[in-house]
């Protein structure tokens, strides 16, 4: 990966992941992602902010060896410890034997229980608020638990005024060629900032705003998240998404996600979107549950403002797919959504009003109507699906 100034003294060092194919095992990255670690030399010592997956370490190592030559690092910061930022630190244990680890108490037991590392001599143990002195540099310390571990911290480069801010503000997507925003096309990085933060932090808004409250004050100069670019230009729209994000604010549009076995229930969601389009919504987001990856149905159920669910009868219950769905939903406790739904069966009685409706309540969303099909759509359904419309269009942006 290139090596890249970001301030004086200050260098990026990350490396590039474009083999992976499921981040967590779980987030499809056909970008793939990047696993950022940064250099901070200071007149007296030299700090290492977060490492990579052990996968990378050796070109870790080759990245920091072109910057430091035969210069030492004494300080290996661990914002965060999830292995694909801390899975390398027995390699920078092993090129630099003196290195001290700065973290906090939390992360320490957690580096003993993932690489065995045990000697409390090792450890630099800091708390919200502490500084670090590398001479005529200094790195300040605040704790941000559950964004999106307990042990999350950032650290802030004082004279520079540059947060190093573990996997706030982070993407997927390798970075390609240039690692500063103003060096590149920054669109589909904030595509993807959608999708990294409704998938991994989702849950976590609560703790995201009150790290955005230790934030208030702090001038910044530049972000150097753990994944995707280094934020200069365009700091304050990435502040933006992750505030709005995190007080569940969404953006005007509807997502429409469906299961459909013989392509009845698709029919009816079909309809939805063309009424929706005719009142007046431009941003409409339609996902078949069977085909697309749950990673993009989460990241736009959760982006924008109107959501409609519809599910086929299956073995009593919802469509398996469209039941996972709205799971991953109810983990990420997604809030403030203008809701509607679309139920279809064939011979008995349906169980889905009850069972959606269950859903809703439970995550506090009111449904605004339900479009219930009997096999396939009809004249009836026609005038079901008006009436959803127009009660979402009620209370729809636009």
């Amino acid at each position: 990966m290139k090596i890249k100034e970001i301030c004086p003294s200050v260098w990026y060092v990350g490396v590039n992941d474009r083999r992976t194919a499921l981040f967590e095992g779980l987030w499809p990255i056909p970008g793939g992602v990047s696993y950022n670690s940064y250099i901070v030399e200071g007149s007296e010592s030299i700090a290492l902010i977060d490492s990579v997956h052990v996968a990378e370490g050796p070109e870790l190592l080759d990245n920091i060896s072109e910057v430091l030559g035969k210069g030492k690092v004494a300080w290996l910061v661990v914002n965060h410890m999830e292995p694909d930022h801390s899975g390398s630190i027995s390699t920078m244990l092993s090129a630099f034997p003196d290195l001290k680890i700065v973290c906090n108490r939390q992360a320490a037991g957690m580096i003993g229980g993932f690489y065995k590392i045990t000697d409390q001599e090792r450890f630099h143990i800091v708390c919200d608020g502490d500084t670090l002195s590398l001479g005529d540099k200094t790195l300040k310390f605040t704790m941000t638990p559950m964004v999106h571990w307990p042990e999350t911290m950032m650290t802030y480069l004082v004279e520079d005024k540059v947060l190093f801010s573990g996997d706030a503000f982070g993407t997927f997507g390798a970075l390609n060629g240039a690692v500063i925003d103003e060096e590149m096309v920054v669109e589909p990085y904030f595509e993807e900032m959608y999708r990294y933060y409704s998938n991994i932090v989702g849950k976590y808004g609560t703790a995201v705003q009150k790290a955005f409250s230790k934030l208030q004050s702090v001038e910044i100069s530049a972000i150097c998240s753990t994944h995707g670019p280094v934020w200069k230009r365009d700091i304050k729209r990435a502040l933006d998404i992750t505030d709005r994000l995190s007080r569940y604010e969404s953006e005007p549009g509807v997502t429409i996600v469906y299961g459909s076995m013989y392509g009845n229930t698709a029919r009816a969601a079909e309809a939805v979107a063309e009424g929706l389009a005719e009142g007046g919504v431009k941003t409409i987001k339609i996902h078949d549950a069977s085909v697309s990856p749950m990673s993009y149905m989460i990241s736009d159920a959760f982006r924008y403002e109107g959501l409609v669910v519809g599910s086929p009868t299956y073995s009593m219950t919802l469509f398996p797919p469209i039941n996972q769905f709205l799971e991953a939903l109810k983990t990420r406790e997604v809030r403030c959504k203008v809701f509607g739904a679309i139920g279809n069966h064939t011979w008995a009685p349906s169980p889905l009003p009850t069972l959606i409706n269950a859903w809703a309540e439970e995550m506090k969303l009111p449904l605004l109507g339900m479009v219930k099909v009997r096999q396939a759509p009809d004249e009836s359904t026609k005038e079901q699906v008006k009436e959803l419309v127009d009660n979402m269009l009620g209370q729809l942006r636009r």
